[in-house]
């Protein structure tokens, strides 16, 4: 059987979905596994030993399609569910397809009425309610998350010495300035921590990283903008602690 998968973002998302691949490669007999993202994603997938193809939505719609056609595929699970994916199953028609209950209405309910009629349900046993009726069910073995290139990878040649017996990482950014601790905050928790500090961000968060490791440059490094999202990952994962805001990093925390 070969299955398409398709999550096109983001970070975090396409780590909570790791589940749904494990489970369906490893509970599954003969079966090969597509997944299908964004291009500025796809180095997360193509580390994952359990997908066979990474595949990329392309602005050349008609030659993504052409490509997906070709492939065959016995069964699409779409894990995104907007209209970007319904018009590739529409293109692929003939190929059945499960679809990610994305519960719009129940969260447009929450944030305009706060009335809470949201399923206490972790978002990855919601994922894989979609492939349930395989008999697909939750291994318990949590999140993945697969650094591509690890083997070249090391501490000593990321961070300055006094870092490298061990620290604590702060994801200073999010999505959205509602997700993030305000300065101020993020401030009183470095000067609270006695452990080395290794701050984590996008170039976005350039600035703040500058502002927080100038409180005390020997005991706060700022890495924010400064390695690329596997070697940022390789960071959390030698990290003896990571804090973070609700981010693409604090899920792959969990996942380690």
């Amino acid at each position: 059987m070969k299955i398409l998968i398709i999550r096109f973002s983001s970070i975090g998302d396409i780590v909570l979905t790791s589940p749904v691949v494990r489970c369906l490669k490893k509970q599954l007999t003969d079966v090969e596994l597509h997944y299908l993202t964004k291009p500025n994603f796809s180095n997360i997938i193509d580390s994952n030993p359990y997908v066979s193809k990474v595949k990329t939505l392309s602005k050349d719609w008609k030659s993504m399609m052409r490509d997906l056609q070709s492939e065959n595929y016995d069964l699409i699970v779409d894990l995104h569910h907007n209209l970007r994916t319904w018009r590739i199953k529409h293109g692929l028609k003939k190929v059945k397809s499960v679809s990610f209950d994305k519960l719009n209405y129940q969260k447009w309910l929450m944030v305009r009425f706060k009335i809470n009629k949201l399923p206490n349900i972790h978002i990855v046993d919601r994922y894989l309610q979609t492939v349930q009726y395989f008999g697909v069910s939750n291994d318990g073995e949590g999140l993945d998350f697969f650094i591509k290139n690890k083997e070249e990878m090391s501490v000593a040649n990321m961070l300055p010495k006094n870092f490298q017996n061990g620290y604590i990482g702060i994801v200073i950014g999010a999505s959205y300035e509602t997700k993030q601790l305000p300065i101020s905050q993020l401030t009183q928790l470095c000067k609270t921590i006695k452990d080395p500090i290794v701050l984590l961000g996008g170039k976005e968060d350039m600035e703040n990283g500058k502002t927080l490791s100038e409180l005390n440059p020997d005991k706060i490094f700022d890495a924010c903008g400064k390695f690329s999202l596997m070697e940022s990952a390789f960071i959390v994962s030698q990290a003896k602690k990571i804090i973070s805001h609700d981010t693409g990093l604090m899920h792959i925390a969990a996942a380690f």
